[in-house]
């Protein structure tokens, strides 16, 4: 009886192991490992996990361990963590199979109370701090756009940013004349490194979803800009409003005519909860619409999602919603293929990219379109947007 009780004891011991704490992970891809870091707290007895990238906590919607197996999902991003538990040590698989797109997987080894990123990191020559004109070339195509670096010893956080968005938190190391920056996002697995030399980023790799690269270099230039994001989608000759007319998940239907929205303030958001650059904008237009609800200002969030199948869409709104917790309506409004938001919003030349963000003023009348959003990796770029949005916003309820 005390041997049978011994083993239970063992068995029960060897699976309640305390995870708890930072974790170093990598991928491998076609340039080489992707690192990456889980943290995971234990709060009442429920664990709960986050991706972490430079000073970024995405968390996870569901973190379970299942005697000694972890399971993590991102329900928006359809991405997935399996692994196996061994003391400090875990292997398992990330994978992401979102609705009628196709499966990206790979193997992952990961490494208890280790914070760090790149191995062996060590200080450049040259400190890289700064704003840098950026081409990155697939092949066929060079798409110009402008990066942003901050180097702290050895550490480098950072970011891209593009016309129609930026690549988000990126947090990586310096290792004697080369950088590398990575990112887990949920959405995006992102890897990076180039050679460092003068005021130059030289013979850079790029790779997304394990096997997609491009090349890239970039020029030290603090005079580098975007083309103007209010200029890139924009009212065809002979329109002023824009009229819509969605469903939101329980079946209201929200249009521009309802009488909630006169003489107010109106924002849509051309959205999408796959999106992690809308997610930004929707973290930020929460608590802004919060501010400013009273003050005569309205917010619709119009959801183009990868099938307008309400079974499938309507449960990934829903948990857009209750994980912003938006309290403005977020409708249906399609899906991102078959240039489906140009015909459901026809008066616009063109819905180039997501998010991308209407300023309706007390009239009906748009005042502004604005292509992509600059989140908080972009650090001074994300101050500057959100102080011209809040001004602007102000100007026009006065008005």
């Amino acid at each position: 009886m005390k041997k049978i009780l011994l083993l239970v004891l063992i068995s029960i011991n060897a699976f309640a192991q305390d995870i708890t704490g930072v974790w170093r992970g990598e991928f491998p891809t076609v340039i080489g490992q992707m690192p990456f870091n889980l943290k995971f707290e234990k709060t009442g007895g429920k664990l709960t996990a986050y991706s972490l990238n430079a000073e970024e906590k995405i968390p996870f919607d569901e973190a379970r361990i299942s005697e000694d197996s972890l399971f993590l999902r991102m329900e928006l991003y359809d991405a997935e963590i399996h692994a196996k538990i061994d003391g400090d040590k875990m292997t398992g698989y990330f994978k992401k199979k979102p609705y009628n797109a196709p499966l990206r997987q790979a193997n992952f080894v990961a490494q208890k109370n280790d914070s760090g990123r790149f191995l062996n990191p060590s200080p450049s020559k040259k400190n890289i701090t700064g704003k840098y004109l950026v081409k990155f070339f697939d092949g066929k195509n060079t798409d110009e756009v402008v990066g942003v670096f901050e180097q702290k010893g050895s550490e480098v956080t950072g970011s891209f940013l593009t016309p129609t968005g930026d690549y988000r938190f990126l947090q990586g190391n310096t290792r004697n004349d080369s950088l590398l920056l990575s990112g887990l996002d949920g959405n995006h697995v992102y890897l990076f490194s180039a050679k460092i030399k003068g005021d130059s980023l030289v013979g850079g790799r790029f790779c997304s979803s394990f096997t997609v690269t491009e090349d890239w270099t970039a020029v030290l230039d603090p005079k580098a800009e975007l083309p103007d994001a209010e200029k890139l989608t924009y009212l065809k000759p002979g329109f002023n409003s824009v009229d819509f007319s969605f469903k939101d998940t329980k079946g209201n239907i929200i249009a521009s005519t309802d009488e909630r929205f006169k003489n107010k303030v109106l924002v849509l958001q051309i959205m999408g909860s796959w999106c992690p650059n809308c997610m930004d904008e929707t973290q930020f237009m929460t608590q802004f619409y919060k501010k400013y609800n009273k003050k005569g200002f309205e917010v619709v969030g119009l959801s183009f999602e990868r099938t307008d199948d309400p079974a499938i869409s309507h449960p990934k709104i829903n948990r857009m919603v209750e994980r912003f917790k938006i309290q403005y309506p977020v409708v249906l409004a399609g899906k991102t293929t078959d240039n489906d938001p140009s015909k459901k919003l026809p008066m616009l030349n063109k819905v180039m990219g997501f998010p991308t963000t209407i300023i309706i003023d007390k009239k009906g009348v748009v005042r502004k379109i604005h292509t992509g959003f600059s989140g908080q990796g972009t650090g001074v770029y994300y101050e500057k947007y959100i102080a011209e949005f809040e001004n602007f916003i102000n100007k026009l309820i006065k008005e």
